[in-house]
């Protein structure tokens, strides 16, 4: 919210709901869940919002599925398929305000790895927009191996496989920590949380790297 406000993009913070994600991972049914989200968000839809932004690119591919997942429920079909074309991850977001935030952000080098979700960059299609704004407001962003795979954490797969997990996140881990950056970047919950549990390096969320650039807020 913070490099949202320095944008001079107002965000509003609807009731509190899972996307439901989670459940569907888990082969549940996740509609109840689905439609539950769909009321707390409806009316600031009904009031104009012209985006829905999503910290969690898990979210947001998951959210962008509404359309499809409720288009046989003829309550919901019309104002799921109206949710899911609001959504934007942040990457979707930010890249078009780059000028504004590097007049903003306290420029200063540092070494930086982004692992890109799954999430992101194959069920979203974003692919490099993360990078190219960490670049512009004075990251290096270093170069890692096998950057498409997966780190492990997958939804709920990191719980129901735990041993094949754990190999794909020490795999990834590896790849990370070889160029030795000084923090690792990503843009998912689950990465954040499962990288960071076994990394020797910072795991944070990209979003936050910025919001540490820009000035404090006034009180």
């Amino acid at each position: 919210m913070r490099v949202l406000d320095a944008l001079q993009i107002e965000a509003v913070t609807p009731k509190a709901a899972c996307c439901g994600a989670l459940r569907h991972h888990l082969g549940d049914d996740a509609l109840d869940e689905i439609r539950h989200a769909i009321d707390a968000w409806w009316p600031h839809v009904d009031s104009g919002v012209e985006a829905i932004v999503m910290n969690a690119s898990g979210c947001a591919a998951m959210v962008k599925e509404y359309a499809h997942l409720l288009r046989h429920d003829s309550s919901y079909a019309s104002k799921a398929a109206r949710i899911a074309d609001l959504t934007r991850d942040l990457a979707e977001v930010l890249p078009e305000h780059v000028q504004q935030l590097a007049q903003q952000a306290r420029r200063q080098e540092e070494r930086v790895v982004f692992h890109p979700p799954c999430t992101l960059q194959h069920a979203l299609g974003v692919r490099g927009a993360v990078e190219s704004v960490l670049e512009s407001l004075g990251a290096v962003v270093l170069p890692f191996a096998d950057s498409h795979l997966c780190c492990g954490s997958a939804g709920t797969y990191s719980i129901l496989q735990p041993a094949v997990a754990e190999k794909l996140r020490d795999r990834k881990l590896e790849a990370l920590q070889l160029p030795r950056p000084e923090v690792i970047l990503t843009a998912n919950i689950g990465c954040i949380a499962y990288l960071g549990a076994a990394s020797d390096i910072p795991v944070h969320h990209w979003i936050e790297w910025i919001a540490a650039r820009l000035p404090a807020r006034a009180a």
